[in-house]
């Protein structure tokens, strides 16, 4: 009988020690020098391995149950359409014909190791760069949309989030004060999307902010891509902002303008900010 404390959905990486880390690297043929470093990530695992006589490659261990396998290939191909079109973004390698493996119970995949240094945010210069670059992927983005992932909607993942919380965490007597904002508030917003025209759905990076992007050689490199879904542009946009309202006034500003040189953004999006 299958344990909490071994259910792979309860406790997915109880098992993932470094020599499985290690094992599953070499099942594609790469020699390992055993040197194994853990990245930040917070749903899947990812680690930094060394190879004999080689660069190092990043192993991303995804977490079981999140993606089906066709969400995550479906991932894989954008990733690897933007760099066929020569855009800075961190595809993974292809091994065996495929970008997906699997090691006893995980799913992996293999990226090349890219350096580089956190983009400044409060540059308005690098802005407008972010906002080339997006322009860019979203055009790609924009000729079909994912089949097999997500679809952004504001008001299902918020009724979503609101009964988890209700469920799990408001006690009882507090529940009706709570479900009565909850049922406030979804309806403000259902009104404030409501006046707004639709935007297309395109598929976007998803999950856009600082600590997915790194600067190298002059361009940011964009990685990360586990959150990839259809939603409008403006979902890529947003997660740059910090600072009071003239602030974020000033870098969307920069952002839309180096956008609009590759792409058309759609004003209209910025109230759902």
């Amino acid at each position: 009988m299958t344990t909490a404390m071994h259910d792979p959905l309860l406790q997915p990486y109880y098992r993932l020690s470094p020599d499985i880390v290690i094992d599953a690297t070499e099942s594609l043929g790469l020699l390992a020098d055993y040197r194994v470093l853990a990245l930040n990530s917070f749903e899947n695992r990812v680690y930094q391995v060394g190879i004999e006589e080689a660069e190092p490659v990043v192993v991303k261990f995804y977490r079981p149950g999140r993606w089906s396998n066709e969400a995550i290939i479906e991932e894989h191909q954008f990733t690897l359409a933007l760099q066929q079109a020569d855009l800075p973004v961190i595809a993974p390698l292809s091994f065996q014909q495929s970008t997906l493996h699997r090691y006893e119970d995980y799913r992996f995949a293999v990226y090349p190791r890219r350096g580089g240094h956190p983009i400044r945010v409060d540059d308005l210069d690098t802005l407008y760069r972010m906002g080339q670059y997006l322009g860019r992927i979203h055009a790609i983005g924009a000729i079909s949309p994912f089949e097999h992932r997500e679809n952004l909607s504001v008001i299902s993942q918020l009724a979503t989030d609101l009964a988890y919380l209700y469920d799990h965490f408001i006690p009882k007597d507090l529940r009706p004060a709570h479900q009565s904002l909850g049922d406030d508030l979804i309806r403000a917003i259902e009104q404030r999307m409501a006046n707004r025209v639709a935007a297309p759905a395109l598929r976007l990076h998803g999950d856009c902010h600082a600590g997915n992007v790194l600067w190298r050689d002059d361009k940011p490199w964009f990685l990360d891509f586990d959150d990839c879904l259809n939603g409008p542009a403006i979902q890529d946009l947003w997660m740059l902002l910090w600072g009071d309202h003239a602030e974020q006034a000033q870098q969307l500003a920069e952002i839309r303008d180096g956008y609009n040189e590759f792409n058309t953004f759609d004003a209209s999006q910025l109230g759902w900010i």
